[in-house]
């Protein structure tokens, strides 16, 4: 049986851990701009760690996954809203 990846592919994945500043900060971004996105909370999903690990090639948070595919490693705030505008996700 294959895995529904169509979710995945619509929403932006944010990997984080609640003890991660920059985590918390980009959350915290992402929750100002009422984006709906899936949040995996590494603390609570240890195997979502690898996956992270996987996407970015490092052990860095958050990671966080793009509609389109692309990633971004330990973003500024202003990288994520270059990138989000670039998605036409905000205005």
């Amino acid at each position: 049986m294959t895995e529904d990846t169509t979710t995945e592919q619509t929403r932006i994945r944010m990997f984080g851990a609640q003890w991660c500043g920059d985590c918390r900060r980009t959350k915290a971004q992402l929750d100002a701009m009422e984006l709906d996105y899936d949040y995996i909370d590494l603390e609570q999903d240890v195997a979502a760690a690898k996956v992270a690990e996987e996407i970015s090639g490092r052990q860095r948070i958050p990671v966080l996954v793009y509609p389109d595919g692309s990633h971004q490693v330990e973003p500024s705030n202003a990288d994520v809203a270059a990138k989000l505008r670039e998605l036409e996700l905000v205005d």
